[in-house]
């Protein structure tokens, strides 16, 4: 059992009664509705046809690539590009995915229209790369997003760029081009020390591994799990979580103390398949991950669900503290409804309330869920089965990137600072 100070219970006690009186007022608080649950039984995806194609004029455009998603690509004139990403299957929620190559025997100048299926929008601001490592956004001036207004809210179902290509290749992308062999050289690279070791817990529908970082030097008395990319094209969130990482990982004293008293699972990386295969949302099963926690039909929620388990009874353990970092429009904090009592009341309002002090002028936005005990997503899952305060960690889509470094290291520190008092 882990054993809190009677003066630390109290005062985390306190947090969670302003917290929750706050609830009933600040708009922050609102709330989130019902996850409904979906069918999450395998259904068929549909594979992009991969190549070198040769759109005249001497230019080419390719996807043969992991994460790559190019559906169709075509030469409107001499200086027009047309692009095509459509979804791996439907229904599916509006994050369409694109990443792609381009080339030309010689430099020119060229327009590119990046185009979807009929009532899908445009969401990510394109990135461009000369590498495939180092990306940057297109200079808005170079952009234009084609906008109009649907039942009052404003849609926007295209984007034109303008841009000069070469000999030199270029890298078009929605987000920084993040694939399985990048996580997989930062886990080799953070595993290089003494108190974190990798290993394979399972294996994706596709066969690829599943990989978890225990990071620590406990008992399994006490412990943390960490999720990252249910969805492939949440690239924010996978940094974010990458910095909240590192920090625990890091030689401060606080750091030091929180791995001999708690050890930490990372899943950095869920859904392999859907990454390197460009997916907009789902696994090669067709589901979107993040509706089968209760179910269980899909080979990578049943991988973490056994693995949790089996450290549980093994060593009669806790898991105190659980988060699944996500992307989308803009930050939010997804948690459970802070009337429901886990393994350590108060844990997630607390920490969210003392990593927004750090941060001058930033208000929180903050949606608990409803409380009704569905287990449909992995946070609503390891609060009702384990007790786990579980928050989940959403990231915008355009946050600086410097900013959504800095607060995945304060929301580390803030974390080990409640969890270690």
């Amino acid at each position: 059992m882990l054993n809190l100070k009677i003066n630390h219970s109290l005062i985390l006690l306190s947090l969670v009664l302003v917290v929750a009186t706050s609830c009933k007022t600040n708009k922050q608080w609102e709330g989130q509705g019902e996850i409904q649950k979906v069918n999450t039984e395998t259904v068929p995806v549909q594979r992009q046809y991969r190549d070198i194609f040769n759109l005249g004029n001497g230019i080419y455009a390719s996807n043969e690539f992991d994460g790559a998603r190019l559906n169709g690509i075509v030469m409107v004139n001499d200086t027009i590009i047309s692009t095509l990403s459509t979804p791996e299957n439907t229904p599916i929620n509006t994050s369409p995915w694109y990443a792609f190559k381009l080339w030309s025997e010689e430099e020119q100048k060229v327009t590119l229209s990046l185009t979807y299926p009929e009532n899908i929008n445009h969401r990510y601001h394109p990135k461009i790369s000369s590498d495939g490592i180092n990306f940057v956004e297109i200079d808005s001036s170079e952009l234009f997003i084609a906008k109009k207004t649907v039942e009052e809210k404003i849609k926007t179902p295209s984007a034109t760029i303008r841009l000069s290509i070469s000999p030199d290749t270029v890298w078009i992308s929605a987000q920084e081009l993040i694939t399985t062999s990048d996580n997989k050289q930062w886990t080799n690279e953070l595993s290089l020390k003494p108190f974190i070791t990798k290993s394979k817990a399972g294996e994706s529908r596709e066969g690829k591994p599943i990989e978890v970082l225990r990071i620590g030097e406990s008992d399994d008395k006490a412990m943390i799990f960490v999720l990252s990319r249910q969805h492939p094209p949440e690239v924010t969130g996978y940094l974010a979580m990458k910095a909240f990482i590192e920090t625990i990982s890091s030689n401060s004293e606080d750091a030091i103390a929180f791995r001999k008293k708690y050890n930490t699972y990372v899943f950095p990386l869920v859904n392999p398949d859907g990454v390197d295969n460009g997916h907009w949302r789902h696994n090669m099963g067709g589901i979107d991950l993040n509706r089968d926690w209760e179910d269980f039909n899909q080979p990578e929620t049943r991988v973490i669900r056994d693995f949790a388990n089996k450290k549980v009874k093994e060593n009669n353990g806790k898991i105190y503290f659980f988060v699944d970092f996500h992307s989308t429009w803009q930050d939010i904090y997804y948690t459970i409804d802070p009337e429901q009592k886990g393994n350590m009341p108060g844990l997630v309002p607390a920490l969210i309330s003392e990593t927004g002090k750090e941060f001058e002028n930033y208000n929180p936005n903050v949606k608990p869920s409803p409380g009704t005990g569905k287990r449909v997503t992995s946070t609503s899952y390891f609060f009702y089965e384990h007790g786990a305060e579980s928050l989940t960690y959403e990231i915008g889509d355009n946050t600086s990137r410097e900013f959504v470094k800095k607060k995945g290291e304060v929301t580390a520190e803030k974390l080990m600072k409640l969890l270690l008092e």
